[in-house]
């Protein structure tokens, strides 16, 4: 099974993946997560990842494809993947078409901005240990203080209001065409991302089992 993750930030998807990737015994890849191995492996296209990341620039479209590429390669992927955050534009899928790769399903986690900016906007994270608290689903018993080793709990750059609408612009301008993309190929599957994990899990397995 060959899978992407559609989904605005905070949309849940990295949580869905993970449990897929357990159920379905599939490795789950990640962009960021790639990139990361890339570059600790010194791999041809992780050296030129570099070379952008060390003058401050984002990585170009066609080194990111070409990491995807060398990943989708290796022997754990032959039965399957789940793709979180890639393709992230029309461009991006159509370039994975390009390769060759035929994508099973497209499950688009579909959850309404100002939900979404409760979400990320009441998440804390301990600068000490990383822990991760939420003001209304996770308080942390000690107040503004981690549970685990005490350490104040901080807003994250990326969960503060202004960078949270910054991202959800973006998200609806570069990625949110996916989902026509998809659509238009029979492939998309949505699924409302609201409620606790459990029940948004079983909604995503339906459309993956549909």
């Amino acid at each position: 099974m060959k899978l992407i993750l559609l989904g605005a930030p905070g949309a849940g998807k990295g949580t869905q993946a993970e449990i897929l990737s357990e159920r379905l015994n599939i490795p789950t890849i990640s962009t960021g997560n790639i990139i990361r191995e890339a570059l600790k492996n010194g791999t041809e296209m992780g050296l030129k990842a570099k070379s952008f990341m060390d003058a401050g620039q984002l990585v170009p479209d066609d080194v990111v494809i070409g990491i995807i590429e060398e990943r989708l390669a290796k022997d754990d992927c032959k039965n399957g993947f789940i793709l979180d955050g890639f393709p992230r534009t029309v461009p991006q899928a159509e370039a994975l078409d390009q390769m060759g790769i035929i994508i099973d399903k497209a499950i688009d986690i579909d959850v309404a901005d100002e939900v979404i900016e409760k979400r990320l906007s009441g998440r804390r994270v301990c600068e000490k240990c990383g822990a991760s608290y939420h003001i209304d689903n996770k308080p942390s018993a000690k107040g503004d203080l981690c549970e685990k080793c005490g350490g104040a709990l901080v807003i994250r750059k990326d969960d503060r209001p202004e960078t949270i609408k910054q991202r959800l612009s973006v998200y609806h301008e570069q990625t949110e065409p996916l989902e026509g993309y998809y659509k238009k190929a029979g492939k998309l599957y949505v699924v409302k991302g609201e409620g606790s994990v459990a029940e948004i899990t079983a909604k995503v397995i339906e459309a993956v089992e549909a």
